[in-house]
């Protein structure tokens, strides 16, 4: 959620040359301009977000514009892109299925969809044993609101209240939003679902300093909910902005409480999942099994591909043709995330995430002391850690701060995605998995040396 746009004014940068990163020209690039202002004049304000640098292709953890300067990636193109841009296995997977004639089959069975749902399934711990392939995170997210929804009205008409947490995201749709944690981003709602879905703190040991489930207990009792009434709890296995993941002895009695009170517990593993914790899904952290599972972006290599892997009670509440989707496993996409889950296994991506992981986490505290107050939380977890950008001493947001942090990064030849979070006053740093050590050091000497000079 960034506040501003980035400027269109090219501005002269020191050089840069190294083995993974090169800046040669004016930043943003002079040439670029024509392109960059049809852009702004023809989309929504809204996607005036992002940096202004002009993409052209990209290669493992580098990206290239079109004028010679490459980006060590830090960004993954929004975690997508976990094995790496352009990697020759994908890029291969999605030219033979397109050279084969087929783009896209609605839900008439194909092999490689067949493939694919086998191949997920091959991977869940029990009691997870459904798996529904869908196109984005917020569909994935809003599947599983309609499931325990549905399952909830099963039991009683008044088990229709949907938990989630303070500060989450689950998506931009209307019932993603309902879900989420951010004010900011539901006043186009104006009160719709109001006492049906309700948020509780998020147990992160930062603006919520009480990490015991007893918070979440205490908050329901204190708005008025009954546990009886609650059809579900949806919480991201790491807030995006945040990078913490849930305190396991909290996803521990939360766990129980779901069993106890017949609650479908869904974790929002868009994010988490495919390898950037350092294990195959975030949830296995943490001691338990979820009934519900949302992925995406990780999943598929860089293609518009999410799912829903759940267990056979809940995914099985709707008959023949009463839950589909338009581009469900479409072939290409279906094709493309076949082809990344083996190039994670085969080149052992989890394990890379896992190992870099202390890098990852003293690079970026070092960040943060080079910050000199300005950065007053820092999370890590395997590939990915978040830096919290705030008034010195204090909780309350600084997003011009971070905002900078971001804009001097890219000179330097480090891509950062905006920053996100409340006012967007939080930068994540999330490579792709397939990062060497030696680049992901260079990179994180790049920030703290734009820290120091913040």
């Amino acid at each position: 959620m960034a506040t501003k746009e980035f400027p269109l004014i090219p501005q002269r940068v020191s050089p840069v040359q190294t083995k993974w990163r090169t800046v040669i020209t004016q930043i943003p690039v002079p040439q670029s301009l024509p392109i960059l202002q049809d852009m702004r004049s023809g989309e929504p304000r809204s996607m005036g977000g992002q940096p202004p640098i002009l993409w052209h292709h990209g290669q493992g953890a580098q990206i290239f514009d079109p004028y010679g300067n490459i980006f060590l990636d830090f960004s993954a193109g929004v975690l997508v892109t976990a094995s790496g841009h352009g990697h020759p296995h994908i890029v291969k997977a999605i030219a033979d299925m397109a050279n084969r004639g087929l783009y896209h089959a609605y839900c008439f069975p194909t092999d490689v969809r067949a493939a694919l749902v086998k191949k997920l399934k091959g991977l869940l711990p029990p009691p997870l044993s459904r798996v529904f392939l869908l196109t984005t995170g917020s569909e994935a997210t809003e599947c599983c609101l309609k499931l325990a929804r549905t399952h909830g009205a099963k039991i009683s008409k008044t088990k229709n209240i949907m938990v989630s947490f303070d500060n989450g995201f689950h998506g931009r749709t209307m019932g993603a939003q309902l879900m989420g944690g951010s004010a900011g981003l539901k006043g186009w709602l104006e009160g719709e679902g109001e006492g049906r879905f309700i948020q509780v703190p998020f147990p992160d040991g930062f603006r919520q300093k009480d990490i015991s489930f007893k918070v979440f207990t205490d908050t329901l009792a204190k708005k008025g909910v009954k546990a009886d009434d609650v059809c579900g709890v949806i919480g991201e296995t790491y807030q995006g902005a945040n990078a913490a993941l849930f305190p396991a002895q909290y996803a521990q009695e939360l766990r129980k409480w779901c069993d106890q009170h017949k609650v479908a517990l869904a974790l929002d593993e868009i994010q988490a999942g495919f390898g950037r914790t350092g294990k195959l899904f975030g949830f296995q952290h943490l001691g338990i099994v979820p009934d519900l599972v949302a992925c995406g972006k990780g999943i598929s290599g860089g293609m518009p591909l999410s799912a829903v892997l759940g267990t056979e009670e809940l995914m099985n509440l709707y008959g023949p043709g009463e839950m589909t989707s338009t581009h469900s496993a479409n072939t290409i996409c279906s094709a493309a995330a076949l082809a990344n889950l083996e190039v994670i296994e085969q080149e052992g991506l989890i394990e890379r995430a896992a190992r870099l992981a202390p890098v990852l986490e003293e690079g970026a505290r070092k960040i943060q002391t080079a910050a000199k107050g300005k950065i007053t939380h820092m999370a890590s977890t395997g590939l990915v850690a978040a830096l919290q950008f705030t008034k010195p001493g204090t909780t309350i947001p600084n997003p011009e701060v971070a905002w900078t942090f971001t804009w001097e990064a890219i000179k330097k030849g480090v891509m950062l995605f905006a920053p996100v979070g409340i006012n967007g006053s939080s930068i994540k740093i999330n490579p792709p998995l397939v990062i060497e050590e030696e680049a992901l050091n260079e990179g994180l000497a790049v920030l703290e040396e734009v820290a120091a000079a913040l």
